[in-house]
């Protein structure tokens, strides 16, 4: 199919009718785009509600663990110079 002759179909598909659309149809639409809303508005408070409690399990944990501090030496460390 040369350009001429895509042109040509897709002008006769313009020239056409609009398709007949059911009645219905908008409300359907409204209806899932509602329900896809609530949805994604519930994952992402779900989300910040993990990772809340992961930044509080975090903070207890390095208020416990205190992972920056130096760990106790196990030895003693050598005497010299007597």
């Amino acid at each position: 199919m040369n350009r001429g002759q895509r042109e040509a179909a897709v002008r006769r598909i313009m020239e056409q009718g609009l398709a007949p659309v059911p009645p219905d149809l908008r409300l359907d639409a409204v209806r899932r785009g509602d329900r896809l809303l609530r949805r994604r508005q519930l994952v992402r408070r779900v989300l910040w509600l993990l990772a809340c409690a992961a930044a509080v399990a975090f903070a207890v944990w390095a208020a416990d663990a205190q992972p920056w501090a130096e760990p106790p030496s196990q030895t003693t460390p050598p005497l010299g110079g007597w």
